[in-house]
């Protein structure tokens, strides 16, 4: 359950694929990604030296003045000077001094006014007029970023401008533990439509302050401690049983097992009975109708998130966040009453804890519908999307999917259930799913961005308030001077060097580091965990068809082609 999807550029846009990406291709596989020209875009210079596009306006402009000195003289020299004709070659050539100057700086448009003495100056993609990177980014974006940060130098910290947006990005551990751990980024920037999703009130986008800090205090304490995961341990059990059983079904049916939509509908049942505990099935069609509009919502290109409008509405995105957000409002409220009627103590659902705190404590009505609509809608896809992953490496590394079982026929001996208890003894299992994260990160860049609230020093250069900042896991984590052969999928380096996945090793920090870690990576690796280790020990996972690993970056990093597979039982278990 990853907290901290992501207000990324919007990934959703369709691809301009101008950077050579060949420094971040998987040399072992072939993952049907696009192909890139062997040569970078014109504006996407390596090293500091001017690119040739921007070479060429130079001798423009230098050519258009020597030509205008010319006119100027010609017609002085023949006592004819025909001045509206000299006017508008004048202007013409001031207007265009003038775009040179404002667009031609290191980071793009949105850097034109930020050249401050004695520090070095960000290295960074000029962009396009305006729009900056905007016109680059799409379902690629982390392979791009990647790109373009290695091609200028400047994995440590890269300027860029999303329209008049700055924007700095790390690709290094360091300058990212700066940003995810400073104070200076302790607020993120915040999308129109989340805005109007009511996300603003809830842990993920509200301000730094007392009641963001309150919300983070309640999470911690009621919702996502050891004992409260522990006690939700039978919610999860139960829905392996489900899925077990799907799985099962859809062999039995077709031959092939399609597991996308069983992890898409075990984990939004795991989400709505954490938060609810149980809703009627009309309240459980509604919200997952909502969630799939809100992801559409929240992932679709709005020139509004760049640029100031104000009176336009570009493809209905305002128009559409308002009636979402009055139809979550009105069945979370009603969910709410309902459940006030009813004793709650002794209840383990977040709803329940809610309502159960002290006086002091309690939220009003409308900030809670604001958390538990944050939970439900963040914390659906990544567990889906994670072991959809995971289990597309088990089919395709069939020798760690054996040893994997090996070890669960060891740990379990006669006792056939695993349990919560049982994942300590585990660690190979463990380490396939750090492994997992390290190759494909739901949120290769973090997902939501961090905010600048105030001036501040990363590395050796300035960053002006308001920048927004963005750190590319998804570089760190393939980055071969951080890590030996990071295109090998071997999770025995795990067992080799130990490495932490909360936060506290920026090498691999999927659920982000800092103040706004994802306060939900426990309760999501709790359910990753005892779901993997349940699909090893029922069955053997084999493929229908050639496993397809393309990316296709959303809200979160998902396969671009939904995994098919065939199961047999073990007979060890049958």
């Amino acid at each position: 359950m990853t907290f901290e999807p992501r207000s990324t550029p919007n990934l959703g846009h369709p691809v301009n694929p101008t950077t050579n990406l060949n420094h971040f291709t998987p040399p072992y596989i072939n993952v049907n990604q696009p192909t890139y020209p062997s040569e970078p875009h014109p504006l996407f210079s390596h090293g500091q030296s001017p690119s040739p596009l921007i070479s060429l306006f130079l001798k423009m402009n230098a050519y258009l003045l020597a030509n205008l000195c010319l006119l100027i003289l010609f017609f002085e020299t023949n006592n004819q000077v025909p001045w509206p004709l000299f006017l508008f070659l004048f202007s013409a050539f001031s207007f265009f001094t003038c775009v040179l100057n404002f667009w031609l700086v290191p980071g793009g448009f949105a850097w034109r006014n930020n050249s401050i003495k004695n520090y070095p100056k960000l290295k960074g993609p000029i962009g396009w007029p305006l729009l900056g990177t905007i016109p680059s980014m799409g379902s690629l974006a982390h392979r791009k970023l990647a790109s373009v940060a290695s091609s200028f130098d400047a994995i440590r910290l890269m300027a860029f401008s999303l329209g008049n947006t700055r924007v700095i990005i790390s690709s290094h551990p360091e300058t990212a533990k700066d940003i995810l751990c400073g104070s200076a980024f302790s607020d993120r920037p915040i999308k129109q439509s989340a805005q109007l999703l009511m996300f603003e009130r809830a842990i993920g986008f509200a301000p730094c302050g007392e009641y963001w800090r309150h919300l983070r205090r309640i999470a911690s304490t009621h919702m996502f401690s050891p004992r409260r995961i522990a006690n939700l341990e039978g919610v999860r059990q139960s829905i392996a049983d489900d899925m077990i059983l799907r799985v099962r079904g859809e062999m039995k049916r077709s031959g092939v097992v399609e597991l996308r939509g069983v992890l898409q509908r075990g984990a939004l049942s795991n989400v709505l009975e954490s938060v609810f505990g149980s809703c009627l099935d009309v309240e459980r069609d509604e919200l997952e109708f909502m969630i799939k509009e809100g992801y559409e919502l929240i992932g679709r290109y709005n020139w509004e998130d760049y640029f100031s409008f104000g009176f336009l509405d570009f493809y209905g995105v305002r128009r559409r966040c308002y009636k979402l957000a009055a139809r979550v409002n009105c069945i979370v409220t009603e969910i709410i009453k309902e459940r006030k009627k009813v004793e709650c103590k002794g209840r383990n659902d977040f709803l329940s804890i809610l309502l159960n705190l002290a006086e002091e404590d309690r939220l009003s009505d409308s900030d809670m519908v604001a958390v538990l609509w944050e939970m439900i809608f963040r914390g659906t896809d990544t567990v889906a999307i994670l072991l959809e992953w995971v289990m597309a490496r088990m089919i395709l590394h069939p020798d760690i999917q054996a040893k994997a079982q090996q070890e669960l026929d060891a740990c379990l001996g006669d006792r056939r259930q695993v349990h919560d208890s049982d994942i300590p003894n585990l660690l190979y299992l463990q380490a396939i799913v750090k492994e997992v994260l390290r190759m494909h990160p739901p949120g290769p860049l973090l997902s939501w961005a961090r905010l600048a609230i105030h001036d501040v020093h990363i590395d050796k250069f300035f960053v002006p308030a308001g920048t927004t900042a963005m750190v590319n896991m998804w570089a760190i984590t393939h980055d071969k001077s951080i890590w030996k052969d990071p295109w090998t999928f071997r999770p025995e380096r795990f067992m080799e060097e130990e490495v932490s996945v909360m936060g506290s090793d920026l090498r691999l920090a999927p659920f982000g580091s800092g103040r706004r870690v994802c306060p939900g990576k426990a309760l999501g690796l709790a359910t990753v965990h005892l779901w993997l280790a349940r699909f090893l020990n029922q069955f053997t996972w084999s493929p229908s068809k050639e496993i397809d690993l393309s990316e296709c970056l959303r809200l979160s990093l998902e396969m671009k082609r939904p995994l098919t597979c065939c199961v047999v039982g073990r007979s060890s278990i049958m």
